[in-house]
């Protein structure tokens, strides 16, 4: 079976602290939820969190829906988004089975990359890492006034915004997510395509604005 693996890189730096950190807990609950309704998604989704603050690390290793619990995380310290995407690459590495001539190998990963700042550490050493890597598609949500989503364009050209990184934003977001989730498992599943570009997956809500 090919599965379509997902990465959810989740900003737990100290600017974080409070409502935004709570909220991202709940919405990641939420997306599992939502998705282990969707019978497309079950078969092929596999989730993984990685956080990162003043270091980044892989809380939830690449797991499949049924089996997925989240794990306590607390917002502390700096944001080291450049360790995340170098760390986010080594676990693809790993993690995720290449095609070969005897078999298919697993869907191209998804990565949704969720930040409330401005990355502390050498991020483009991180992004030469990541850019060697062949993903389907990567998401970045600026949440708040303090992300500088012109910075996540040079990450992917797919960016979000939220306008705060308040509860009912953060919500929203990970709505989107699973929506988008569960739309890239039934094209895999039923068309064996990829998704490829923003106008593939649901309508962001009206908390998310595209930046173009």
């Amino acid at each position: 079976m090919r599965r379509l693996p997902v990465y959810l890189l989740l900003d737990t730096s100290g600017s974080m602290t409070g409502e935004p950190i709570e909220a991202v807990k709940n919405g990641v609950q939420v997306m599992i939820s939502s998705l282990r309704q969707n019978p497309q998604a079950i078969e092929t989704a596999f989730i993984s969190i990685i956080t990162f603050d003043s270091e980044a690390k892989q809380v939830v290793p690449l797991t499949d829906l049924a089996s997925f619990q989240m794990v306590d995380i607390r917002a502390t310290g700096t944001t080291s988004l450049g360790e995340a995407l170098k760390l986010v690459s080594t676990c693809m590495d790993n993690e995720v089975t290449k095609t070969t001539a005897e078999q298919k190998g697993d869907w191209k990963p998804l990565v949704f990359i969720m930040t409330d700042g401005i990355p502390t550490d050498d991020w483009q050493l991180g992004l030469e890492e990541f850019r060697k890597r062949k993903t389907a598609f990567t998401v970045a949500c600026a949440a708040g006034s303090a992300a500088d989503s012109a910075l996540l364009k040079q990450i992917t050209e797919n960016v979000v915004s939220l306008d705060t990184a308040d509860s009912q934003s953060i919500a929203k977001f990970f709505t989107w997510v699973s929506a988008s989730i569960g739309v890239s498992s039934t094209k895999v599943e039923d068309g064996g395509q990829e998704v490829t570009g923003m106008g593939e997956l649901p309508p962001p809500p009206a908390e998310l604005n595209i930046v173009t």
